[in-house]
């Protein structure tokens, strides 16, 4: 679990491929967590320097991975699981530099939790349509997910949700003629204008 999160540091702010690359080359030049803790900020830094960010990334990790060690006497987030998930959302979301998607990404990946975590495709796409109305910020959008989804289903509409904004409801010129859910979409239908 200590991975899903560095892993989503990785990928704040860069592309899947940059961030897939700076997690291998982290996961390469050290053996275990321990030593990415032990190491110095620059040679953290020079392992994923393709994801972009980092030196603020770098410090950012081994800052997290220290505290773990000694808020809990290992770098281990395996003591999550007896969490309930807003508990997790919110020790997670003490972390500098973990916001409200970067912890609903470890609960939804790392303990199947059912949240939506929301990055800007998603954002983009539910206040497009209309569904919880037009929130005006990831977390108010988020907030508003919360529930929503059916049991089971968090994980496909998370996914699901990011893949129509990247192919079909694109931030300047969305697709809307080639858009699945066009019907049920305030923009898409013509209920409300782009903006």
């Amino acid at each position: 679990m200590v991975g899903n999160l560095v892993r989503t540091i990785l990928s704040q702010n860069t592309s899947d491929v940059n961030s897939d690359r700076a997690y291998a080359s982290l996961r390469e030049r050290f053996a275990d967590w321990g030593a990415v803790e032990r190491a110095p900020v620059s040679t953290i830094e020079s392992a994923i320097r393709s994801g972009g960010l980092a030196k603020t990334k770098a410090a950012r990790i081994r800052r997290i991975l220290r505290s773990i060690r000694e808020t809990t006497g290992s770098i281990d987030l395996g003591f999550l699981k007896d969490m309930e998930t807003p508990e997790v959302l919110e020790y997670l979301g003490s972390f500098d530099g973990v916001g409200p998607k970067t912890a609903a990404c470890v609960a939804l990946f790392g303990l199947g939790r059912e949240v939506v975590p929301v990055d800007t495709h998603v954002h983009r796409v539910v206040g497009r349509t209309g569904v919880v109305g037009t929130p005006t910020s990831p977390e108010r959008t988020f907030d508003a997910l919360e529930g929503l989804a059916p049991d089971g289903k968090a994980f496909s509409l998370h996914v699901n949700l990011i893949r129509l904004g990247r192919r079909v409801c694109r931030p300047r010129v969305p697709d809307c003629g080639g858009c699945p859910i066009r019907s049920l979409c305030d923009v898409g239908s013509g209920r409300r204008s782009l903006s």
